[in-house]
């Protein structure tokens, strides 16, 4: 099968520095890939280097094919062409991906607008605000009229989070890739945005890259796992397989500390 995703001796540098090096991944179409690491490992560069969104003072090496299309030297009218329709991006924190002087419908609308341009189709704005609405209702939004004309910050960051979600959906991208999108949320939201990630990726049929510095939530949504430390791939596998039997010392100590966590929390429970 076509990897949808065909990450080969990735290299990310800058200032002379290795921020990545030599990786390699695969993703699927339909598959679910969890990227996992500490803070500084890599994973956020590499899901950027994915999609040609790397800042202009790190400079890649190696190949990224996406969606039968090299990524790495591709111009900028490649890259525009590819964003949202081989790939979407779902971001950490929504609330500065976010435009907060726009409100939420129209920011919906407009990459909806333009999928509908690129399939050479013209609606008009009763047509994209019934999407806007189905798209919101899609991510399971309460009182989707009155979040259609809000702004980002008159809501809450777990339907911030759905917003984005919604606005990645309307491109309709073959791969779905989410940065660490439950990491600023309370533990009850974290919980209904895998779900809702799991739900759609499986409805949809997305594939998923994941990226995480937590096992257990990773182990919620990923088949697949690709473990970094210092910008380098130090264990791939089944998750099941690496975060119950880890064979890096690297990965064991991730499981472990993710365990104890889980122990010291029990007595609260």
């Amino acid at each position: 099968m076509t990897a949808l995703l065909e990450i080969s001796g990735l290299t990310l540098r800058a200032g002379g520095q290795a921020l990545v090096s030599d990786l390699s991944l695969r993703v699927e179409p339909g598959a679910r890939v969890g990227l996992i690491g500490e803070s500084g490992s890599g994973k956020s560069l590499t899901a950027l280097a994915a999609v040609g969104l790397l800042p202009p003072e790190i400079r890649a090496e190696g190949s990224v094919m996406l969606d039968g299309r090299q990524v790495v030297g591709a111009r900028e009218e490649t890259l525009v062409e590819l964003r949202g329709r081989a790939a979407a991006f779902v971001f950490q924190e929504p609330l500065t991906a976010l435009d907060p002087l726009m409100k939420v419908g129209r920011q919906i609308g407009e990459p909806l607008a333009r999928r509908y341009r690129r399939e050479g189709r013209s609606p008009g704005r009763r047509e994209i605000a019934r999407k806007v609405r189905e798209l919101l209702e899609r991510v399971s939004l309460p009182d989707v009229d009155r979040v259609a004309r809000a702004y980002t910050f008159d809501i809450s960051g777990g339907q911030r989070q759905r917003v984005a979600i919604a606005m990645a959906l309307a491109c309709r991208p073959r791969l779905l890739i989410a940065d660490e999108p439950t990491t600023a949320l309370d533990v009850t939201t974290q919980s209904e945005i895998l779900d809702l990630l799991s739900d759609l990726v499986r409805e949809e049929g997305m594939a998923l890259l994941f990226i995480s510095h937590d096992l257990p939530v990773v182990a919620r949504v990923a088949e697949e796992v690709t473990v970094l430390r210092h910008g380098a791939v130090v264990e791939q596998g089944p998750a099941r397989t690496v975060l119950r039997d880890p064979a890096h010392p690297y990965t064991k100590m991730l499981v472990e500390a993710a365990a104890a966590f889980d122990r010291a929390l029990e007595p609260a429970r």
